[in-house]
């Protein structure tokens, strides 16, 4: 289940599609809108011009033009009243219609805004709790790579009371893009939060744990080749589990059910 949180500039992501907050027009607006809009060009524009808008809760797809992505879904979220005039419902809608639009067109990889959460005025904790929730349960039955994208620093410091495993490089304003095999490793592990135990068939996440506290050389388990031994040196704690997991020829799904 593939859902990491970042820090980041959502134009600069090298995703097939993103996720642009839009307003009922979608001819462009403030925040997220217009920064994407600008660095997408005019063309972007031209094209919204012939969808006449779109309704709160819906979304729409476009092209990508100058960005990297190849596709930008433009999703309409709620304006936060009080809570009580279905704003949860018509964000949830906007994350699900969204991703479905995403599968339809065939995309590997999507990047979500926090949708509402900027002058729409939806509470940052709360539209992150629905992100997290919705598309999780997407995933459950989809094989997608979602990120959801935060800009300011104190919604990115809520979002690590909720994820383990965060992939974060983070400066003052933006943050460099960086890929490398652990972070790729590691991207099943972050669809859980901090506050929940990780679940794992108790017998594999034992053995993890003992590992952790036997050194490498007198450790009762036999590395297949001196790579295999050298290779597992500098594991870490998820990584290790995943590893456990594959040796048993489990799925992820398989020990996530039987850990619940």
């Amino acid at each position: 289940m593939p859902l990491q949180v970042v820090r980041n500039d959502i134009t600069k992501m090298k995703v097939d599609a993103i996720v642009n907050a839009a307003n009922e027009s979608l001819l462009g607006g403030g925040g997220v809108d217009g920064c994407i809009h600008r660095a997408a060009g005019p063309e972007l524009l031209a094209e919204c011009e012939t969808l006449r808008g779109c309704e709160a809760g819906d979304a729409k797809i476009t092209k990508g033009y100058k960005l990297p992505c190849k596709y930008i879904i433009h999703a309409v979220g709620p304006r936060w009243y009080d809570g009580q005039h279905g704003e949860r419902e018509l964000l949830i809608s906007c994350y699900q219609t969204s991703l479905m639009l995403a599968k339809e067109y065939g995309c590997e990889s999507v990047a979500f805004p926090l949708i509402s959460s900027g002058i729409f005025g939806y509470p940052k904790d709360q539209a992150l709790k629905v992100a997290i929730d919705t598309i999780s349960s997407f995933l459950l039955e989809n094989e997608m790579t979602v990120y959801i994208v935060i800009f300011d620093r104190k919604a990115y410091q809520i979002s690590g009371k909720l994820f383990a495993d965060i992939a974060a490089y983070i400066d003052d304003r933006y943050v460099d893009e960086h890929t490398d095999s652990r972070s790729e490793r590691l991207r099943r592990m972050n669809a859980f939060r901090m506050d929940e135990p990780m679940p794992c068939e108790s017998s594999i996440c034992d053995e993890a744990i003992e590992k952790l506290t036997v050194p490498m050389a007198v450790s009762s388990e036999k590395a297949a080749t001196l790579d295999d031994a050298l290779g597992q040196i500098d594991e870490s704690f998820s990584e290790m589990l995943l590893r456990k997991i594959d040796e048993r020829g489990m799925t992820d799904s398989q020990c996530y059910k039987k850990a619940n």
